[in-house]
């Protein structure tokens, strides 16, 4: 279906693709993989418009083949339409189209013409499914966990109940190939599990960019990892690939220790030999110095690469520089929202100077709202006088300025010197080089990864993180997991991130019924295991997880035999999946 071949392509301030080659085929379900600003973006792209880019290597698309495509971005969705319509749009044009054209041959002369506009719209509607659709739509919404949303309007779902919608809409057209980029992003776990179950049951082919672990475990027989500017193919399960990955890493490093030895061996002799070339001005000795140099330079030029295993990790971390009370910073006392209705009503709660919380509930409840009248001060919201927060917005270019250089946006924030912004992004993965680049051509990872930044040189007390992780791949989500855990501040964040919720939280606030309630963590994984997750998931994501943690420590020791007895455990953990 389409076929990628030594493809290379550079934007004028970066190389993204050096020679890559895949494949995509029937009844392939792939994940489409990497670090945030690798590219995956603009390959799909790349795929949608190919008329738009010049490159070299071959990009070759049957030409029979019919595309669906989902965006990251949840679309506005003030449409004056039920969710059934919505859905049925195409079907139901046809259908009035076949009409028409019906209305019209029954006072027409001359039919012919007719026949032929109503013969190709016969056949749009029969290619389509026509006869059945609405069994087809309301199969779909079953799968998806809307069919209580059938008669709805869709000006009143949330964005996430929307996103799905167009998934639904996008597979009922039946296209050879459906891409979606972040389809997942802003997601709550309700319709994570609905687009699970949708992507599970589409027969056709599907490009999916994602960073959700869950998603990732559970509907891809297919992976494409693009990494370093070079691209991985692998066929099977992503917990596989990861193995793969793992077992990898092990003999590469094993590998790349055993070069190392062997290039400052070979450095040791070319020192002697340097030294005994200067003491006695023999051609001997000199012709042996520069065949030994040559030698070091293969050395070097073969040096075990590591593209996909030796990824660059962010640097995430919140700064502070005080010492915090253990208090209380916030107390909420008969607090409400609405936005057309009521979303909490007379809500009372309270957040320690200390504690990590989540802010948990489905899409539309209200959750951003909250988190913006805590930054605004709304009255029914005590704040510390002492505390200072920062508040981080799912909506990137309510706190970016795209426009912007990046520099800019950090001497904007009240850096000094061009100096102390290198030196502050260079952790978070922003080399001197990126610097001028514009905040707008930041694919959205980066522009996350940005906003962290910001916040981190704010030295807050008190964190306001609206869906931190959306957009960020795995590698940066464990870093921000990590960077919450050593933060001695507050944080309250929303997210639809089981990971980073039990990993970095110590508590969660549930919204429901238009109020909030605390859940102690070990409930909330009983609850969330309980509706969302299969079973016995969680035990062995935890037991698999402990194991991989075990491995790398052995790494991190060159204990290179005893990692790989453990990784023969994860082998057969990875069996229960």
């Amino acid at each position: 279906m389409i076929k990628v071949e030594n493809l290379s392509y550079s934007f004028p301030q970066k190389d993204l693709f050096n020679k890559i080659s895949f494949t995509l085929e029937k009844k392939e379900h792939c994940a489409f993989i990497g670090t945030s600003g690798s590219g995956k973006s603009t390959m799909i792209d790349m795929i949608l418009n190919p008329n738009d880019y010049l490159y070299d290597g071959l990009l070759e698309i049957d030409p029979t083949c019919r595309m669906g495509y989902i965006s990251q971005f949840i679309e506005e969705h003030q449409i004056n339409k039920t969710v059934f319509d919505f859905i049925a749009e195409r079907f139901l044009d046809l259908q009035g189209k076949i009409d028409k054209i019906c209305n019209e041959m029954a006072t027409a002369e001359d039919v012919e013409p007719l026949l032929e506009d109503y013969q190709n719209a016969f056949d749009a509607y029969e290619a389509l499914g026509g006869d059945g659709y609405e069994n087809a739509i309301e199969k779909k919404l079953g799968q998806a966990g809307l069919m209580k949303l059938r008669d709805q309007k869709v000006s009143e779902l949330s964005g996430g109940e929307f996103k799905l919608l167009q998934v639904i809409k996008e597979m009922l057209l039946h296209p050879d190939l459906i891409i979606m980029d972040e389809p997942d992003v802003f997601l709550d776990f309700e319709n994570l599990n609905g687009l699970k179950n949708l992507m599970n049951s589409h027969k056709g082919v599907l490009l999916v960019i994602t960073h959700n672990r869950y998603l990732l475990n559970h509907c891809f027989n297919k992976i494409i990892h693009l990494e370093n500017m070079e691209l991985n193919e692998f066929e099977g399960r992503y917990i596989e690939y990861n193995l793969s990955l793992m077992q990898t890493k092990i003999e590469l490093q094993e590998m790349a220790i055993k070069d190392t030895e062997e290039i400052a061996r070979n450095e040791a002799l070319i020192d002697q030999l340097r030294e005994a070339a200067t003491a006695h001005a023999e051609a001997s000795k000199g012709r042996s110095l520069k065949a030994r140099v040559k030698i070091q330079e293969r050395l070097e030029a073969k040096r075990t690469q590591m593209p996909f295993v030796d990824i660059k990790q962010p640097g995430i971390y919140f700064e502070h520089d005080k010492d915090l009370e253990d208090k209380i910073i916030l107390t909420a006392t008969d607090y409400s929202a609405a936005f057309d209705e009521i979303l909490l009503e007379n809500t009372n709660f309270e957040i320690g100077a200390k504690d990590k919380v989540a802010l948990i509930g489905p899409n539309g409840t209200g959750k951003t709202t909250l988190l913006r009248d805590i930054f605004n001060k709304n009255k029914h919201i005590k704040i510390d006088e002492d505390t200072k927060v920062a508040f981080l917005s799912q909506h990137q270019n309510e706190s970016l300025k795209e426009s912007n250089r990046i520099v800019d946006e950090f001497f904007d924030a009240g850096f000094a010197t061009y100096s102390d912004i290198k030196s502050h992004l260079f952790s978070y993965g922003f080399e001197e080089k990126n610097l001028t680049q514009t905040i707008s051509s930041l694919s959205g990872g980066e522009k996350n990864i940005l906003q962290l930044a910001k916040i981190a040189a704010s030295k807050a007390d008190f964190l306001l993180l609206d869906e931190p992780t959306s957009h960020l791949d795995t590698y940066s989500q464990i870093a921000l997991e990590r960077a919450i855990d050593n933060y001695p501040g507050a944080v309250l964040m929303i997210s639809h991130d089981y990971y980073t919720i039990v990993n970095s939280m110590d508590y969660v606030l549930l919204i429901e019924d238009q109020t909030i309630r605390k859940v102690k963590m070990k409930k909330f994984k009983r609850m969330i295991y309980k509706k969302h997750f299969d079973k016995d998931y969680l035990e062995i994501e935890q037991k698999k997880k402990a194991i991989e943690t075990r491995i790398e420590t052995a790494l991190k020791k060159h204990d290179f035999e005893s990692a790989k007895m453990i990784s023969l455990e994860l082998e057969e953990i990875i069996k229960a999946f």
